[in-house]
């Protein structure tokens, strides 16, 4: 226990500011997550502005918020570009090899 009376409300506010960061961490999670199932360009608009408060808030470090919106927006467009192109068609017969 802090020998100082100052240091004590220190270590309160340390844990209630732990505790509010542990929850918009989880929250971003949530969102990325969710975000990345949906792939609608509404939702990762949405995703990416609180990435972007999170950062200026220091909550998290502003490259990893750079980094998660950019593995976001490829996911996305992996995801578009797998639903936009037709399946390959294939005849249904087995290829056998002669020896």
């Amino acid at each position: 226990m802090p020998n100082i009376k100052a240091a004590v409300k220190w270590v309160l506010q340390s844990d209630k500011r732990a505790l509010r960061n542990r929850d918009v961490k989880t929250r971003l999670k949530t969102l990325f997550k969710k975000a990345k199932a949906a792939a609608d360009g509404e939702a990762l608009a949405s995703v990416e502005s609180q990435f972007d408060k999170a950062a200026r808030k220091g909550i998290i470090h502003p490259n990893k918020a750079a980094r998660k919106k950019s593995r976001l927006i490829r996911a996305v467009r992996a995801e578009a570009a797998a639903a936009a192109a037709p399946a390959a068609k294939t005849t249904g017969r087995k290829r056998t090899t002669k020896r």
